[in-house]
């Protein structure tokens, strides 16, 4: 089994494709199919995947159809568009469960999830003997606008400030470890961990370049 994370998909939702994202899909159609094959070819059966919001802007019936049509064992982090939950017709059970918030443990290193980037998250200066993070902060909702350059501001310049530590001799520098689970910085595959860190590391990369 393996488990992995994305966000903001926005199945049906032809805004994403035509203005917001500009995705550059024929249809709203095409994309749905792209996304649901990309998912498919990565995610086994008994596979997890956290879903960080904003999965389908579509109502109950067709949202249940896609999700029976993605493969693996799907889990969601409440999202701001996923508006089809309060729909007494929509069966919850499609979902291992939903939530506003959660916080799990990942390969020894424990994952912090919201649809919404949280600043200061729980487990944020908690770090190995080594100086590696043991807690990341996976997020969606900011998809890659101008929100999404002031979180990578926000990272870049806490990551500068270092502070008085009890036993410590000399300051720590201030871990802050957020990573955007946003569906297009990975082409629309759900990713593990790890993986996801190596996409935050390259786009921090790019970043520092422009």
């Amino acid at each position: 089994m393996a488990r992995y994370y994305i966000a903001d998909l926005h199945f049906y939702h032809e805004a994403m494709n035509e203005r917001m994202d500009c995705r550059g899909f024929g249809s709203v159609e095409e994309m749905n199919e792209y996304m649901i094959s990309r998912w498919n070819d990565r995610v086994r059966k008994n596979d997890e995947v956290v879903i960080l919001g904003d999965l389908s802007m579509e109502k109950s019936s067709l949202t249940m159809e896609l999700i029976k049509r993605l493969k693996g064992k799907k889990m969601l982090i409440e999202g701001n568009h996923d508006r089809y939950l309060r729909e007494s017709t929509f069966d919850r059970s499609l979902f291992e469960w939903v939530k506003p918030y959660a916080e799990m443990h990942d390969n020894g290193r424990k994952v912090i999830l919201s649809h919404y980037p949280i600043f200061c998250y729980n487990g944020q200066y908690k770090v190995t003997d080594k100086g590696k993070p043991r807690t990341y902060m996976l997020y969606g909702h900011v998809h890659n606008t101008y929100d999404e350059e002031l979180v990578m501001r926000f990272q870049k310049e806490t990551r500068l400030f270092s502070r008085p530590v009890y036993g410590k001799d000399e300051d720590m520098t201030i871990p802050c470890n957020m990573i955007n689970c946003f569906c297009i910085f990975s082409d629309y595959t759900p990713l593990s961990l790890d993986e996801w860190i190596e996409v935050q590391k390259k786009r921090e990369a790019e970043a520092e370049v422009k």
